[in-house]
């Protein structure tokens, strides 16, 4: 049944990361190593046919192979090493108000069993899954379909996993009250206003949480405390805007909200190992050199990644491959 899914998803793949007609669902096709990523996810979860992926979020990572499915519930920046391939894997993005929706005409929205902090969980997928994620990516092979059956198709998928694992979370995910969406709220302020100058207590007021509670909760669902989520953000955008070239590291520092260069030139290379005018150089010969790659059917190879990706979203927008 992985095998079905796996080429399903590599038949509607053009690129590393595609979008595809079917609301919410994104697709991801590697055939050949690349270097580690940066990205922005969005709350989601990644249905992995083939191959193996590593997760880096500040001081936390989760390894997620052929077979699994990785939740994770809030924009958050990460780092992704693919540590197997080929890669395939369905993207679901989440939607609160489908999972309440669903929670509602269930008769219930209380999480039987309490969540664990984070905001991240990795766990096996049941044979019936692997089939309703498998007939909502056939959609793609006959488009009249999608109108009608993707929805109803998606829910399945989301009852399938409200009774796994991943249940607790997914419940959590759909209150709006919970402890983990006022994390989430936080972690999707800060990305909106990353570039300005925030303090803890600001955030706090945002999440309704006193600042030792916010900085506790925040650290167990992202692995970073709220203003080092802030830098990542920072050191992400700066470095996209860098290898889209035209700009110096001097007006990118100030325009992702540095008042200081130097203090934006020494965080740039503890984070990327060189200094942001030859980090950036680097990067743009890897993209060149991946753009100019084509497979012997003329089509671009997954390793061409200077595509926006799926499971990137909100205010860095781009991806950026690590050395």
């Amino acid at each position: 049944m992985l095998d079905q899914l796996a080429a399903a998803v590599a038949r509607h793949s053009d690129g590393l990361w595609s979008d595809s007609a079917v609301p919410r669902l994104t697709l991801v096709a590697l055939d050949e190593p690349v270097a580690p990523l940066d990205l922005l996810y969005e709350p989601m979860i990644c249905f992995i046919a083939d191959g193996a992926k590593r997760t880096i979020a500040g001081d936390q990572s989760w390894v997620t192979g052929r077979g699994d499915m990785f939740l994770n519930s809030l924009v958050l920046p990460v780092t992704a090493v693919f540590e197997r391939v080929p890669y395939r894997s369905a993207v679901l993005r989440l939607r609160g108000r489908a999972l309440a929706d669903l929670l509602l005409e269930l008769d219930g929205t209380d999480p039987r069993t309490p969540p664990g902090p984070g905001g991240q969980i990795t766990a096996s997928m049941t044979p019936e899954l692997v089939d309703a994620v498998t007939r909502w990516v056939r959609l793609l092979d006959a488009p009249d379909d999608i109108r009608p059956l993707a929805a109803r198709t998606e829910s399945e998928i989301l009852y399938r996993l409200l009774g796994s694992p991943l249940g607790p979370h997914l419940r959590h995910f759909a209150l709006a009250d919970s402890g983990a969406a006022r994390v989430r709220q936080a972690a999707a302020w800060i990305s909106e206003h990353y570039t300005e100058p925030l303090t803890i207590e600001e955030i706090a007021a945002v999440a309704h949480m006193s600042t030792a509670t916010l900085h506790r909760h925040f650290k167990a669902a992202t692995g970073m405390s709220p203003l080092r989520f802030q830098k990542h953000l920072r050191l992400q955008e700066a470095r996209r805007r860098l290898v889209a070239g035209n700009t110096t590291a001097a007006l990118v520092a100030e325009a992702v909200g540095y008042a200081s260069a130097t203090q934006f030139n020494r965080e740039y290379r503890r984070a990327y190992g060189l200094p942001p005018a030859q980090d950036a150089a680097r990067l743009r010969g890897r993209l060149a050199n991946a753009r100019g790659a084509v497979n012997s059917a003329g089509r671009p190879r997954a390793s061409h990644i200077g595509l926006a990706m799926g499971e990137q979203r909100g205010p860095v927008g781009q991806i950026s491959p690590r050395p």
